[in-house]
């Protein structure tokens, strides 16, 4: 078994799945027409090597240092990419017991993330548990609806960040689930809970219009879809209006293309979350006319293996 130093140098295979094939790509190569491609992750739990090659759900799957060689080759083939996050980055095997997310922030750093959200589990350490791995994260910790006032992690966490890709603004914000009755108080203290619906709305409408953003991506952990009135991304996505895309996390659900809704303005918003553990690498390619106004996406979410060596 490579040790810690080795795994992230292992050379790996991604084969990519049916996505969104709504339009040939020769539609998209209009001049003036701008490519952003956007890959994200949710729910990996601290899963830094892929699963054993017997296991039943994921042989051989998952993996950072897949994930990290399929992202550089990803890369090296595009101009434009944006590396996202959904949450739950910790707690799931004794890597974060015995580094305390440590190793996850260092290991999504070398990836060169732009920016992830807050999950339920990266409260697992605590306040100051968090504040303490921050120093190990190059990039931005994004949360709109917690109120981190007189804690720790006040002004640590930012409620929304910009990208500048060649002609295209993009903005991003975080938006995270209900704590109370899910995590222990004790671990997220004095936190305030924001109505994410508004919350949402307001960070939108600011990316919009104060920032100019072209197009507004939320890292959202309220979970795909539930039987009940709880908010979810899909209750997110209707109520709101101003959001191109909200890519989600907690409830683990597997996606092989993003599903399409309506928003309040009567425009569609995209969804997309790729299961759990880094078993897949979500990819979304977006065109954009000269105007940036009217945009194609393309999904095609992609399995992440080690190379099997013959």
């Amino acid at each position: 078994m490579p040790t810690r130093r080795k795994f992230i140098k292992q050379v790996v295979a991604g084969t990519a799945l049916a996505g969104l094939g709504a339009f040939p790509k020769e539609a998209f190569a209009g001049k003036g027409t701008q490519k952003l491609v956007i890959l994200h992750s949710n729910d990996v739990h601290s899963r830094i090597d892929p699963f054993p090659d017997d296991d039943k759900k994921f042989p051989g799957m998952g993996g950072m240092a897949a994930k990290a060689a399929l992202i550089a080759d990803i890369r090296k083939k595009e101009s434009n990419v944006l590396l996202l996050d959904a949450g739950d980055i910790f707690q799931g095997t004794p890597y974060f017991n015995f580094y305390h997310g440590e190793l996850e922030m260092k290991l999504m750093s070398q990836m060169q993330y732009d920016a992830a959200t807050m999950g339920n589990h990266d409260f697992d350490a605590g306040l100051d548990g968090f504040a303490l791995q921050l120093p190990h994260a190059r990039f931005p910790i994004l949360v709109a609806n917690y109120d981190f006032s007189d804690t720790v992690l006040q002004d640590k966490v930012l409620r929304y960040t910009t990208f500048q890709k060649q002609e295209i603004k993009v903005g991003v914000f975080g938006i995270g689930i209900e704590l109370k009755g899910l995590v222990p108080e004790s671990l997220y203290g004095k936190t305030q809970y924001l109505d994410p619906i508004s919350i949402a709305q307001q960070t939108a409408d600011t990316l919009r219009h104060t920032e100019g953003c072209d197009y507004v991506i939320c890292l959202s952990h309220l979970g795909y879809q539930y039987a009940d009135s709880k908010v979810s991304d899909i209750v997110l996505a209707q109520k709101t209006s101003g959001i191109d895309l909200i890519l989600g996390g907690h409830t683990h659900t597997f996606l092989n293309e993003p599903v399409k809704y309506k928003n309040l303005a009567d425009q569609d918003v995209y969804i997309n979350q790729v299961g759990w553990a880094g078993v897949w690498l979500g990819r979304i390619d977006v065109f954009f006319e000269k105007n940036r106004v009217k945009k194609w996406h393309s999904g095609q979410p992609v399995i992440v293996s080690k190379k099997t060596s013959e």
